[in-house]
């Protein structure tokens, strides 16, 4: 298992784990945040799951994992696009040592048709939402002398494609965040690391897969070499791949990297 360590141990003392951490993720009843609440969990951390919604299976989906990996789960609802409950998810979470700004939407149009409540709605959700979270996790993470601040951006947080205006401006302003939160905690015992992702394989991907084979009269092979055209791996990361990428970030060996980014998109970005 993976060591943290917490203010008044000596760097040599590892005894402290995520065992004693709490990680609030939001965004995360599905796809890549439920990725990384599963291997947080897995390396022991307590684990706040989030989405809009407020149903059965929300709480379902975190009593089966408190069973499965033995840590305490809990799902609380808000709204990623409304500020106020941004910070009320913190408040609400008791503790957080640990947050994982995952939350977010994507609409695709060019900029002259772009509807404003979409561009309104991902600029809240994907960007503003992780200030808001942010802002409200801070106080408590100085007050425990430890915390983990992480962005899960996008490749198109260093890049950019046509028809996703809205999508790239916050995936880049997310990244500018990471590295003012992590100046303004530079000497405290606080990290904030951006996570940059290109491709991901989840349900949602998958499940669009067959209608696009369809539509365009294409195998399953090529229509993942269209998904994949500036992928150079040509394969997805898998949402455990990410989770482990966050673990990595709350271990001892990820101290002192801070206000930077992590790509994670198959050589994307090496392009």
């Amino acid at each position: 298992m993976l060591h943290v360590q917490s203010k008044g141990q000596s760097k040599g003392d590892t005894k402290m784990t995520l065992l004693q951490k709490t990680a609030v993720v939001t965004g995360s009843n599905s796809g890549i945040g439920l990725g990384v609440v599963r291997e947080l969990a897995r390396a022991g951390a307590n684990v706040v799951l989030n989405s809009f919604t407020d149903r059965d299976e929300d709480h379902a989906l975190a009593a089966d994992i408190a069973k499965e990996f033995g840590v305490e789960a809990r799902y609380i609802k808000a709204d990623m696009s409304k500020g106020d409950e941004c910070r009320a998810l913190i408040e609400k979470a008791g503790t957080c040592d640990i947050l994982v700004n995952n939350a977010g939407i994507q609409h695709v149009e060019p900029i002259e048709s772009f509807p404003v409540d979409k561009w309104d709605a991902i600029i809240a959700i994907n960007m503003s939402s992780a200030f808001h979270t942010t802002a409200a996790a801070l106080p408590g993470m100085r007050a425990a002398g430890w915390g983990r601040v992480i962005n899960i951006a996008s490749a198109h947080g260093l890049t950019a494609s046509p028809f996703k205006s809205a999508y790239v401006a916050a995936k880049h302003g997310v990244v500018g965040l990471t590295k003012v939160t992590a100046l303004e905690t530079a000497r405290e015992p606080i990290t904030c690391n951006a996570i940059c992702p290109g491709y991901v394989s989840t349900p949602l991907v998958e499940s669009q897969i067959p209608d696009t084979m369809e539509k365009y009269g294409k195998s399953r092979e090529e229509v993942l070499d269209m998904l994949l055209e500036r992928q150079p791996s040509k394969e997805m990361a898998t949402v455990e791949q990410l989770g482990g990428t966050c673990v990595f970030l709350c271990s001892d060996a990820a101290a002192q990297m801070t206000g930077t980014t992590l790509s994670v998109d198959g050589g994307w970005t090496a392009l």
